[in-house]
């Protein structure tokens, strides 16, 4: 009842408002109950990046952009959480209207543009409420830094101590020219420079690379080399797409931003296939787009995908989304007689 209530209301209004409004729930509790708390099976647990993970459905950037319900949403199901994007000065965003609901395509357009409390102020609100479970930090330039590396350093740098892992995001489309970061010059050095932070400190916490969907094979075998020459400790396939709006049913499909949800899944699935091919399984890929089942989530996991990511189907079906999906993943990699999802990775790749 509480479902059906919350999802028809909120679908009426205005979609960040929503947002706001669903964030406020959560994080005051009113969504919790003993049917909602996190049940999942051993045969989907995991360990990757010396991290345990209880489910492989972690909740994507995006939805808790100021670090405001990352302890709450382990409760609904989801193994990990990831904050962000966070910059080091607090921003805006692009002007409103910036976020269309596409239903008829099970689809969201955003161009939001990273808003976000700034680096400061939300490293204040994780320490005041340390994280108790994983919980990534992703990380972005300010507008007027796209181009430059300092902002990444400066944000890797700040919440390192607070990471499980750290997201470096290169690929949101709703930021000028940030997608040039997918130069081989640019990311290469890029990721030499963070490494060369990291290798400062006492501990070594993940450094993972989110990519876009808007690459064509010889940028994927570029990437994958230099992931490989690097030793990145993962990839987050991927962002959402400023393509794919051709066949759309909604009367927002000329939004410009990025499209996420159903439309991105192939695509995304076939993304993940190819550079799981080139990694030869030696890095692992967390897959995203267009999740909103159990079955949608194997096929990731069989296209190369150790872990995944939702957002767009936590706004349509609600936040029980994760605990479904756990159990259906549980009951898929037993039909196929895994005793482990690990064993299903990949397995359409072979």
């Amino acid at each position: 009842m509480l479902k059906n209530l919350s999802k028809f209301y909120l679908s009426k209004i205005d979609p960040e408002l929503a947002h706001k409004i669903a964030i406020k729930l959560i994080k005051n509790n009113y969504l919790f109950s003993s049917l909602c708390l996190n049940q999942t099976r051993e045969n989907i647990h995991q360990e990757l990046f010396n991290l345990n993970f209880k489910s492989p459905v972690g909740l994507a950037a995006g939805f808790d952009k100021n670090g405001e319900i990352y302890n709450q949403v382990y409760k609904l199901g989801f193994g990990f959480s990831e904050i962000g994007t966070i910059t080091p000065k607090p921003q805006f965003g692009n002007p409103k209207p910036r976020v269309f609901r596409l239903p008829e395509d099970n689809a969201i357009i955003n161009r939001l543009g990273f808003p976000n409390d700034g680096m400061k102020t939300i490293k204040k609100r994780i320490e005041s409420n340390l994280p108790k479970g994983i919980c990534g930090i992703n990380i972005g330039p300010n507008k007027e830094n796209a181009l430059l590396q300092e902002d990444y350093l400066r944000c890797f740098d700040y919440f390192y101590d607070v990471a499980s892992y750290v997201a470096i995001n290169i690929s949101s489309p709703n930021t000028p020219d940030l997608r040039l970061q997918h130069k081989k010059e640019n990311i290469s050095d890029l990721i030499e420079n963070i490494q060369k932070h990291r290798d400062g400190k006492k501990t070594k916490v993940p450094i993972l690379v989110k990519v876009s969907p808007d690459i064509d094979d010889q940028e994927i075998k570029e990437l994958s080399d230099i992931f490989i020459k690097k030793k990145v400790d993962g990839i987050i396939l991927t962002n959402t797409t400023i393509n794919n709006k051709q066949s759309l049913l909604s009367k927002y499909k000329n939004e410009v931003g990025g499209l996420s949800g159903k439309p991105l899944h192939n695509h995304s699935n076939v993304i993940i296939k190819k550079f799981y091919k080139y990694l030869k399984g030696s890095i692992p890929i967390i897959g995203v787009g267009g999740i909103s089942d159990g079955i949608s989530a194997y096929e990731k996991i069989k296209s190369g995908a150790s872990l995944l990511q939702l957002y767009t189907s936590l706004v349509y079906q609600g936040p029980f989304v994760a605990n479904k999906i756990n159990k259906e993943l549980s009951n898929l990699v037993e039909a196929d007689g895994f005793s482990n999802i690990s064993q299903a990775i990949g397995s359409n790749c072979k």
